[in-house]
């Protein structure tokens, strides 16, 4: 008995460094979403205060072709390096509306103003609540939408030129294709 009790934590740890270990090497930037072909949420984001473009809400995201949404906050170091990436994004044929996610105004357009902006609309999600509606988990996390307004892709953590050349731009372009 006492043989079985003192083995009983190097079995559990046993198990644990299995399933740790089976986990290992899988991308984390693919994470299955309850959202995925299903229409976006009905949201209404003003502008960010004091900045020139207009915000967004469920209306402007059907009928105008694709469109990526991408998820961004000033204070979120992964949104810098993924910046480069959606900069790079505006050569494409796709708009692309930036949810600015629970960030002071002030700082969301000087954001904008030292790495460049790479939106046709921004808008302010300052009490995290159309991010919550998106099924948003955390900053930076991008969507691409297609004409008809539902949601074919979602892509959590910062884009690289990899995820971007691999998976976002085939997302757009399976977005354009009628059903």
């Amino acid at each position: 008995m006492r043989i079985g009790l003192a083995a009983l934590p190097l079995v559990v740890l046993a198990g644990l460094v299995a399933i740790f270990a089976s986990q290992m090497g899988r991308s984390t930037s693919f994470v299955p979403s309850a959202f995925i072909d299903k229409p976006v949420p009905v949201f209404d984001l003003p502008a960010v205060e004091g900045h020139d473009q207009p915000g967004f809400a469920t209306a402007d995201l059907a009928g105008n072709g694709v469109v990526v949404v991408n998820v961004f906050a000033s204070w979120c170091i992964p949104c810098r390096d993924e910046h480069p990436v959606l900069m790079q994004l505006t050569g494409e044929d796709v708009e692309i509306f930036g949810m600015n996610y629970d960030d002071p105004a002030d700082n969301a357009r000087a954001f904008l103003a030292e790495l460049g902006n790479p939106y046709d609309r921004v808008g302010a999600d300052r009490d995290r609540r159309a991010g919550l509606e998106w099924g948003v988990y955390g900053v930076p996390e991008t969507f691409v939408v297609d004409d008809a307004g539902i949601i074919r892709f979602k892509h959590v953590g910062p884009l690289d030129p990899e995820s971007y050349r691999e998976h976002l731009l085939p997302a757009i372009e399976a977005a354009r294709q009628p059903l």
